[in-house]
């Protein structure tokens, strides 16, 4: 059993990330999607809630993040923004939501902002992005950047494999990463990439970098909650660490039930009025 007690009850914000990495306090992210995991997972003590695309895989079922859409991210950052008093809350912006078109990303930006109630969005790319990214700094909308695997892309990459092992996209990647902090982002995901290089970024830059898959000598750390919990079965990438086995706990539970259903145990003479 954890013996992690929330005692500083301030809320999290952008600049007390900032505020962390220079003190050298580590940053501890997870994955929501709804109300109630919102609520235990920032009544635990986490210091950031990231309301993923991931929401595409992990509660859609799609194969990708590329399906989900802006109004089902607005309507899972609300459910998220609801169950919150403590931890930062940011959301990604989906696929098609801001490439492209920096006008259509501040909208979209916008959207989340207003009709979400989120306190930030996440965006994947580097210089590539940049104007959309500088567009919405400017609307007084934080930016926490992604670099890396970046999921959104996986048709171009073809692999979820380790990104910025060569020189050439290693190097391309410390100047996003620089780039990112110049124009101020507050913070940047680096996921699935060397731990040296991640180490490097995060000696590099003056804002929070948060690893997935990046090694520990980065400022946080962000898993997928169901990842974590053991809800997901059949990815065990190296970087995951299972802290419970949740779809165990859920079989048994639901298997139990339906037997004490079927053989007239529930409701007993206690559960009925």
């Amino acid at each position: 059993m954890s013996t992690n007690t929330v005692d500083n009850k301030r809320k999290v914000t952008t600049r007390r990330l900032v505020e962390m990495k220079q003190r050298g306090e580590k940053i501890s992210m997870l994955t929501a999607y709804d109300y109630w995991s919102a609520k235990i997972i920032d009544a635990a003590g986490v210091d950031c809630i990231l309301v993923g695309d991931s929401a595409s895989n992990v509660m859609a079922g799609n194969v990708t993040t590329l399906p989900i859409t802006l109004d089902q991210m607005i309507y899972h950052g609300k459910s998220v923004i609801r169950g919150v008093e403590r931890a930062l809350v940011v959301v990604d912006m989906p696929f098609g939501s801001y490439q492209g078109n920096s006008k259509e990303a501040l909208a979209s930006a916008i959207r989340i902002m207003k009709e979400a109630h989120a306190e930030a969005v996440k965006m994947e790319g580097g210089s590539e992005i940049r104007e959309s990214i500088e567009r919405i700094l400017c609307a007084g909308i934080p930016v926490m950047g992604h670099l890396g695997l970046t999921p959104q892309s996986i048709n171009k990459f073809g692999t979820y494999s380790v990104r910025a092992r060569e020189e050439q996209e290693a190097e391309k990647l410390l100047e996003d990463a620089r780039m990112l902090d110049d124009i101020g982002c507050f913070a940047i995901v680096l996921e699935k990439i060397p731990a040296e290089l991640a180490t490097r970024v995060a000696a590099e830059v003056s804002i929070p970098v948060i690893g997935i898959g990046a090694g520990g000598g980065v400022d946080g750390q962000v898993l997928v909650t169901h990842d974590m919990l053991g809800l997901t079965q059949g990815f065990s990438p190296r970087f995951l660490r299972r802290y419970a086995n949740l779809s165990e706990v859920m079989h048994d539970a639901v298997s139990r039930y339906v037997e004490d259903v079927k053989q007239c145990d529930f409701p007993s003479e206690t559960e009925q009025y």
